[in-house]
């Protein structure tokens, strides 16, 4: 059981209500990240903000649910990866393989591979990253914007990972759990 409570909707604050209903519009579904974020409109917006502008960015979907399952496994977080492996299934139609292999921080693709070991350096050095790391995201074709959203994309599915692992969140996707411990 979640140790923060998910709102039901008549206990969803009235400041987060339209952001739900625009979550629901979107997915047909709101995922109880979003209800649980709802106890906090700004962070519920900031989130939504954040998630919807990276869509518009230079990274395709495919390289993004990578990204955060890669991000996700890194931090143990079980809620994180059920609605990344159902997401990168079902939105960005990635097999079970490249799905396995981006949760270990890797991928037969070699331009997704630098990107995912970039995201998995930005996530344990906290940002510390070499110029030989960034040099070789250089190499696999990635521009300073998109290693500019690289690190966004981590930094907004730490948000998630930490806010899903404190709240331990009622899981409401089919459950996935990390294999390594963080």
């Amino acid at each position: 059981m979640s140790r923060i409570s998910i709102p039901s909707s008549e206990q969803t604050l009235d400041a987060s209500k339209p952001l739900l209903s625009a979550v629901q519009k979107q997915l047909g579904v709101v995922p109880n990240l979003m209800k649980l974020a709802g106890h906090s409109p700004a962070a519920l917006e900031g989130y939504l903000s954040l998630n919807g502008a990276l869509a518009k960015g230079k990274l395709d979907a495919k390289l993004r649910e990578r990204l955060a399952l890669a991000v996700a496994e890194y931090n143990g977080c079980d809620y994180c990866l059920s609605a990344h492996d159902y997401l990168a299934r079902n939105v960005a139609k990635l097999g079970g393989d490249e799905i396995d292999a981006a949760r270990a921080g890797r991928s037969d693709d070699a331009r997704a591979n630098a990107a995912l070991r970039f995201a998995l350096q930005v996530a344990s050095t906290r940002g510390r990253v070499s110029d030989a790391d960034l040099a070789a995201l250089s190499l696999a074709g990635f521009d300073e914007a998109s290693t500019i959203e690289i690190v966004a994309t981590v930094a907004l599915n730490v948000l998630t990972n930490y806010i899903n692992n404190v709240a331990q969140t009622d899981i409401d996707f089919p459950a996935v759990n990390a294999k390594l411990a963080a």
